[in-house]
């Protein structure tokens, strides 16, 4: 017996939809798997690469923080020396100079800040013995400048055994 037209495509319809059904249970099963795969592989790919990215990142950090030295600290000697010039007799001459050291050291920080009396004795016996003639330029300025650095390692290293003092500053200077 033959289903009228009608009937016919009722029956495919029923019988599409019959094999709908069952392939939909596949069809979520089949989707999660396929998110679950994904997710692994992403989850995977950002461990590769971040483990990548560290390995490749600490050579650059580490010859980067072998050429950049300790943050600098200093120290300034209050207050300002004043002291009379030696030198011609034309009038008094002085010398006013502000003197701030540096050190990367924070060992050395502390060893400064003992000395301080003696470092101020001694600086003022080198800058007493100052003619105006020497300290008339720059060069003069800076020669100064470097024997007041050396007075200054000189009575740290015998005091502590090093330097200690990278660097003499003078913040000021006026001469009258």
């Amino acid at each position: 017996m033959e289903l009228p037209p009608v009937a016919a495509a009722a029956d495919k319809t029923k019988k599409s939809a019959e094999k709908d059904k069952a392939a939909k249970p596949r069809s979520p099963l089949l989707i999660t798997a396929l998110v679950a795969v994904l997710a692994a592989g992403a989850a995977g790919g950002g461990v590769w690469y971040f483990t990548q990215s560290k390995h490749d990142e600490k050579p650059a950090k580490a010859t980067a923080s072998k050429g950049v030295p300790a943050p600098a600290q200093y120290f300034g000697l209050e207050p300002p020396f004043v002291v009379n010039l030696n030198g011609s007799f034309d009038g008094p001459r002085y010398l006013q100079v502000e003197v701030q050291l540096m050190t990367r050291d924070p060992a050395a920080m502390e060893a400064i800040k003992v000395h301080a009396p003696a470092i101020r004795a001694k600086l003022l016996m080198l800058f007493s013995q100052v003619e105006p003639a020497q300290i008339a330029d720059r060069a003069g300025k800076e020669r100064l400048q470097a024997d007041s650095l050396a007075e200054v390692q000189k009575l740290l290293k015998a005091e502590t055994g090093t330097k200690g003092v990278d660097e003499l500053l003078f913040t000021s200077f006026v001469t009258q």
